[in-house]
C-alpha cells in the first residue's frame, strides 16, 4: 500500500512510535484502537468526546485505511 497517498493523509506510520502501528496524525491514537472501539459498539461521538482531537474525518480516514489494507492484503495473496 502506498502510504504516502493523500487519501491517507491523516494517518502516519513511524516505526520509532507505538510499534510502527499506524496512528492518526498528530496524536497517538491507533488506527486499530478507533475500530476495535466502533467494533464494541461506540459510537463516534463517544469515541468523539473521549479523545477531543480527534474528528469525524479522522474516524472515516481510520477506517478507510482499514479497508485499503484488508484489500491490498487479499490481493496480495492471489
Amino acid at each position: 500500500m502506498n502510504r504516502d497517498a493523500p487519501r491517507h493523509e491523516r494517518i502516519t506510520i513511524d516505526p520509532g512510535e507505538i510499534h510502527g502501528k499506524p496512528v492518526i496524525r498528530g496524536t497517538r491514537i491507533t488506527v486499530e484502537q478507533i475500530l476495535r472501539e466502533l467494533g464494541a459498539g461506540r459510537s463516534v461521538e463517544e469515541i468523539m468526546a473521549e479523545h477531543p482531537r480527534l474528528t469525524h474525518e479522522d474516524i472515516r480516514a481510520a477506517q478507510t485505511f482499514a479497508a485499503d489494507w484488508l484489500a491490498e492484503a487479499v490481493c496480495d495473496r492471489r
